[in-house]
């Protein structure tokens, strides 16, 4: 039995060997979107939330803006504002997302609405007290205009009235007056 030639020129890598190393060996690229996905996971779904998304829907809306954004990078498209960035891609897809589930709501039955939690180191009046007030404050703010709900909720999530008004389509002006009706507004409904 003759054994092959030792000339390392003959040697070439399995493909799925090669793949498996590659695949263990993430990209610069792939672990600046995983960072970027661990520190906006949270406030996009809370973000997409203000469009009456819930659960599976946002997630599957985080995970598109995530993989949009791979390819956006990848492609050597511009990284000028990244934030604001995944913020318009949820936006859009939230709206898109929505208009699903309003047509799939408009063949079935109204969904039904989930209680606030409760403060456990509260006594039960101070419970009582409290989840009045979250739902008195909640229905302001769902009762709120869509742009001045969505407004409130990117300031909420730290964004500049510049960023805002570019998520939105809408002038900087636009965005102050929006922000300062909804506050407004919350402020008297936290008086009462």
């Amino acid at each position: 039995m003759s054994m092959p030639p030792s000339d390392s020129t003959h040697v070439q890598p399995l493909p799925a060997v090669a793949g498996t190393l590659r695949a263990q060996c993430p990209s610069d690229l792939e672990v600046e979107v995983v960072a970027l996905f661990d520190e906006y996971r949270a406030r996009l779904l809370g973000y997409v939330s203000a469009f009456g998304i819930t659960g599976h829907d946002g997630e599957e809306i985080v995970q598109e803006v995530f993989l949009s954004l791979f390819c956006h990078l990848r492609l050597g498209k511009s990284r000028r504002n990244l934030r604001g960035w995944v913020f318009r891609v949820a936006h859009n897809l939230a709206l898109k997302q929505r208009r699903a589930n309003q047509r799939l709501r408009d063949r079935t039955e109204p969904e039904a609405h989930t209680e606030p939690a409760r403060d456990p180191e509260l006594n039960p009046e101070e419970q009582l007290l409290s989840m009045h007030r979250q739902q008195r404050l909640l229905s302001v703010v769902n009762s709120l205009p869509e742009r001045d709900r969505l407004c409130f909720c990117l300031r909420a999530e730290g964004l500049q009235y510049r960023e805002i008004a570019k998520i939105l389509g809408i002038s900087l002006g636009s965005v102050s007056v929006s922000l300062t009706r909804s506050l407004a507004r919350l402020m008297r409904a936290g008086e009462m």
